[in-house]
């Protein structure tokens, strides 16, 4: 099929069977061939200005025009060729510094060379792209925010980690390429069925999927409160198959009694002579439309075995997961989500062990100071913290590093700590005596002469 990327369109045909990092030339039908490397030859000493000062960029140095680079582009004439003829043809470009000279032929490459270099893809290069180009979709999730919450969830091979987000499927994608396949991961969702649109742009092998389970959230509080059940979902298909086989085995004999009528009917020893012919076509008639039913009634079946083989399989996986869940050992926590954070920990943090971290994002802060507030109030977790991290990129080149102009205006807010055992008989007074040791003795001498 037809890939459009960057104004660019292509086919993956020849991509297939070269190594990650192979760079490609996009020749003439969107074909794609392996890039020749070239060595620059730097034989010719290049002319530079001293300062970009006196350069007006009134749009006439260029004598080349539209309709020129058109037509050499049509001609079949080469990137290269087409940047070259650009830069002689360029009245300013002598004048310009050797770093606004490279800046500009770096800038008339990109555009006009169609190089291709296709990379494995990994959890840096998928959210920056989901930053760059869609961040509505991963809930404004900055990479280096997610690279905090993968360090701060203590996320690693091995462990059992419960993940709910509605960022595509990032997150979940990121925590399964750290743990390399090795533990279990549950993943909560909201609605009909788990969304991992960003997931499968990992390409993950089979036994990393087997440890992926599902649960949703609706079923949580029937699950916490011991009322949870999976009635609404069917029995096992075997039953169901055996009733099916009952009902359509009744059909077909009444249909067969029919015809057996029908039959006597016609069959008269007055009209047999005649309408023996007739009778002929007849019956070859009703026996094309029996096998058209046939035909019809074992694929209806086959559908409803294999629909009913599907709900089985989701079915069973339910349970296994509830089962997951119900051990309450969780190794970890976390939450990236549109909903409001403090329902969704308050009731997730019951299936976390002690001493086990999780981590909250949110793009805003003040849906996490009401999370911390509410979580220092009921106890049970330590070392709260509250965190915003702080980007910018820098340009590193020689004799020219230094921080690039544009930058994020924020990548939003970590809730973070490490649950403990919550004693529920002494939990409130505890809390509130710690709330009131906190404040400085100085600041409590103070409050205690007002009051004198």
């Amino acid at each position: 099929r037809k890939i459009i990327f960057e104004k660019q369109w292509f086919y993956l045909d020849n991509a297939i069977g070269h190594i990650y990092g192979t760079t490609f030339e996009v020749t003439s039908g969107g074909n794609l061939q392996p890039k020749q490397e070239v060595e620059e030859t730097t034989t010719e000493t290049k002319e530079a200005g001293t300062d970009n000062r006196n350069i007006v960029d009134d749009g006439k140095s260029q004598k080349l025009t539209h309709d020129d680079i058109k037509a050499l582009k049509d001609k079949g004439i080469k990137g290269q060729e087409i940047v070259q003829q650009l830069i002689e043809n360029s009245t300013t470009f002598r004048d310009k510094t050797e770093f606004a000279q490279d800046k500009y032929i770096k800038k008339k490459k990109k555009k006009y060379e169609a190089v291709i270099t296709i990379v494995k893809p990994s959890t840096r290069i998928l959210s920056t792209m989901y930053y760059a180009r869609e961040p509505g979709k991963i809930n404004h999730l900055r990479y280096d925010t997610l690279a905090q919450m993968l360090t701060l969830g203590n996320v690693r091979a091995g462990s059992k980690m419960i993940v709910m987000e509605t960022c595509a499927g990032l997150v979940l994608g990121a925590v399964m390429e750290r743990m390399g396949g090795y533990g279990s991961i549950i993943q909560m969702y909201p609605g009909g069925g788990p969304v991992r649109a960003a997931t499968s742009c990992f390409g993950f092998p089979k036994p990393f999927l087997d440890n992926l389970h599902e649960f949703p959230l609706s079923k949580v509080d029937s699950l916490l409160s011991g009322t949870f059940s999976t009635e609404t979902l069917p029995s096992e298909p075997e039953d169901n198959m055996l009733v099916e086989e009952e009902e359509i085995n009744e059909l077909t004999e009444e249909k067969q009694t029919s015809l057996h009528e029908t039959e006597e009917e016609l069959t008269t020893e007055a009209a047999m002579e005649i309408k023996q012919a007739e009778e002929q076509e007849t019956m070859d008639i009703n026996a094309d439309d029996a096998e058209f039913k046939e035909n019809k009634e074992k694929e209806n079946k086959e559908n409803v075995r294999e629909k009913q083989r599907k709900q089985w399989e989701r079915r069973k996986k339910l349970i296994e997961t509830a089962a997951l869940l119900r051990e309450k050992n969780a190794d970890g926590l976390i939450v990236a989500s549109k909903f409001h954070p403090t329902p969704l920990l308050l009731s997730l943090l019951e299936f976390v062990a002690p001493s086990r971290p999780f981590v909250v994002y949110c793009q805003y802060k003040e849906p996490l100071l009401e999370c911390y507030t509410k979580l220092r109030e009921r106890g049970g977790v330590i070392n709260l913290k509250l965190s915003e991290t702080w980007l910018r990129n820098y340009q590193v080149l020689p004799d020219r590093s230094h921080p690039k102009l544009t930058m994020s205006g924020g990548g939003g807010y970590l809730l973070s700590g490490i649950t403990v055992v919550l004693d529920k008989g002494k939990a409130d007074p505890s809390s509130l005596e710690a709330l009131k040791m906190e404040e400085p003795s100085s600041k409590r001498c103070k409050v205690q002469d007002l009051n004198c």
